[in-house]
């Protein structure tokens, strides 16, 4: 979904963010011509952003400002207007999120509906590892530290290797390892690109590796990953359901910009339509403004419904 650019990127956008907070920030009585989208780190994220900001500039003529944030911090600057919408939100995680900001009669995000895509988070790794022993296909293979070992590095030691991307993602792996006396430790990669760069390696030489990783995603396409089966949590829920991806917006949007307010809650597509754009990102190495550009020109019967009239 550039550990360290991505941090320091963070940085300077919240700080930003705190600066225009001292001045006042937008007023939902005026008009809003600029709009402020947010674009959490992956690749996901980006594409559904990239397309809102040309179609918003391009049809309706707004200008639009990108900020990379991660997912919580978009909360409270959503909150206050410094920024307008997210249109990637993960529910797992965010409950109290939507507790304080969307439920709250003193909150200012809206619930702008349903994206499209079904996201799935999960653990993985490769169909070959599961060919060689097939208790590795769960979990409960884990606790076993033979087998567990195989996943070891020189970072880990005797324990196995859990990769993970940015730490600033909502997710419950050390959870897991503990609820279920994993013999697993948690290595951060930084990124959904060293993520991927970790499947390429492994790949290449058919090396064990295991990884938090999620649906939909185009690496799907290159690479034979396995979904491990985990165990339900001890209130016997799923630790990652599957998650019906939303988006929220900034309620004064609504009156300050309502054209942009009714596009964003009109926009909603397929995976099929996400994964096509991760494809060319990810696979013929199209830049993220290509791919989107190359979507929307092949796909104006779904946008065109997602313009007011």
């Amino acid at each position: 979904m550039r550990k360290s650019l991505w941090k320091l990127a963070a940085g300077v956008a919240v700080l930003g963010l705190l600066a225009g907070a001292c001045s006042g920030g937008d007023d939902g009585a005026e008009e809003i011509t600029t709009i402020k989208l947010v674009a959490n780190p992956w690749s996901g994220s980006a594409a559904n952003i990239e397309v809102a900001k040309q179609l918003l500039e391009n049809e309706l003529g707004y200008t639009v400002e990108v900020t990379d944030l991660d997912e919580n911090a978009q909360w409270s600057a959503i909150n206050t207007g410094e920024l307008h919408a997210s249109l990637e939100v993960w529910p797992s995680g965010h409950g109290q999120n939507r507790v304080d900001f969307i439920d709250n009669p003193d909150g200012n995000v809206a619930d702008a509906g349903l994206l499209g895509p079904i996201g799935q988070i999960g653990w993985y790794l490769p169909g070959y590892m599961i060919d060689q022993n097939a208790a590795l296909a769960s979990a409960e293979g884990f606790t076993d530290p033979a087998l567990a070992g195989l996943f070891a590095t020189a970072e880990t030691g005797e324990a196995g290797q859990i990769l993970h991307g940015d730490p600033s993602w909502v997710t419950f792996e050390q959870d897991i390892i503990d609820d279920f006396g994993l013999q697993l430790e948690i290595v951060y990669a930084g990124s959904e690109e060293a993520l991927l760069a970790a499947f390429d390696a492994a790949f290449a030489r058919e090396e064990p590796v295991l990884s938090y990783f999620w649906t939909p995603h185009s690496a799907f396409n290159t690479f034979d990953l396995v979904e491990l089966e985990l165990p339900p949590d001890p209130d016997g829920n799923k630790y990652y359901p599957s998650e019906d991806l939303f988006k929220i917006v900034w309620a004064g949007l609504e009156e300050g910009a309502p054209n942009a307010w009714a596009f964003l809650h009109n926009f909603n597509y397929t995976t099929a339509d996400q994964v096509s754009m991760l494809a060319a990102i990810d696979g013929e190495g199209k830049s993220v403004e290509e791919a989107a550009a190359d979507w929307i020109a092949a796909n104006e019967a779904t946008w065109s419904a997602w313009i007011p009239s």
